[in-house]
């Protein structure tokens, strides 16, 4: 594994991986090219610029935060911490049905309505997110999930096979964060893996093939319920038990191919 990069390093390989030019990004984003040049040249991003380059480099805002090693703001946090109960099941109920019905689901989920936060949300259990695995699973948290959620669905939908604990491990710097699990986490973010791999710097050993659909679809259901009340969620959840149907009473393991 290679040394970390900083944010500015990270911005300029951003730039140059999507053939963008500062003045471009910067006019693109809203932004005043010395606001670029000075992240470019070490500089620490401040919250604005953050939140208006995310979506011209076809990042979330929360993953822009994380990368930078910044602390997330409340209003790009989940909803709701206590729908991280649901978030898992949802995702892992879809990608066992047809691609239409997962759809189905996720256009659900998006026309639900916003409903007030419960509480300011807090990443637990996580004590450092430095480094580059802390970073990758920060991400996975505000996902809305937990240790068991990440090892569950990743066990699911990707050929990644953890304990719980060992998110917790990899999340605080006691263990490497792997090829493979920056693969397989990159396929529930929604984010390409080289890219990850990159940003976290991370030596992949060879090109990784297109995520799964599954996986595609889990990524933008988990995104989607972000924004869930608990109560919604669960509603969520028992609907998308039940479009399996009565016979459903487990998960397929590393799904997609099997």
């Amino acid at each position: 594994m290679s040394e970390h990069p900083g944010f500015g390093v990270m911005l300029a390989w951003l730039l140059d991986h999507r053939d963008l030019r500062v003045q471009e990004l910067a006019d693109r984003a809203g932004s005043m090219t010395i606001e670029v040049r000075a992240v470019l040249a070490g500089e620490a991003p401040g919250e604005g610029l953050l939140r208006r380059i995310a979506p011209v480099l076809g990042f979330h805002a929360v993953d822009l935060f994380i990368l930078a090693g910044l602390a997330v703001p409340d209003d790009l946090a989940p909803l709701d911490a206590v729908a991280e109960r649901w978030a898992p099941r949802i995702a892992m109920d879809a990608v066992h049905l047809p691609a239409p019905e997962r759809r189905e689901l996720l256009q659900l989920v998006r026309s639900l309505p916003q409903e007030e936060r419960p509480s300011v949300f807090t990443a637990k259990w996580l004590a450092s997110h430095a480094g580059p695995g802390g970073r990758v699973i920060r991400m996975l948290q505000y996902r809305n999930l937990d240790r068991l959620g990440m090892a569950q669905l990743l066990a699911v939908v990707t050929p990644t096979y953890l304990s719980a604990a060992t998110y917790s491990v990899i999340g605080s710097g006691g263990a490497e964060l792997t090829p493979r699990l920056v693969t397989d986490s990159a396929a529930l973010l929604g984010i390409d893996a080289r890219e990850l791999a990159v940003l976290t710097g991370v030596d992949l050993r060879e090109v990784p093939p297109p995520p799964a659909p599954e996986a595609v679809d889990a990524a933008a259901l988990l995104w989607e319920v972000r924004r869930l009340s608990a109560a919604q969620a669960q509603r969520v959840s028992e609907l998308a038990r039940s479009m399996r149907g009565d016979g459903a009473r487990g998960y397929f393991i590393n799904l997609p191919g099997s």
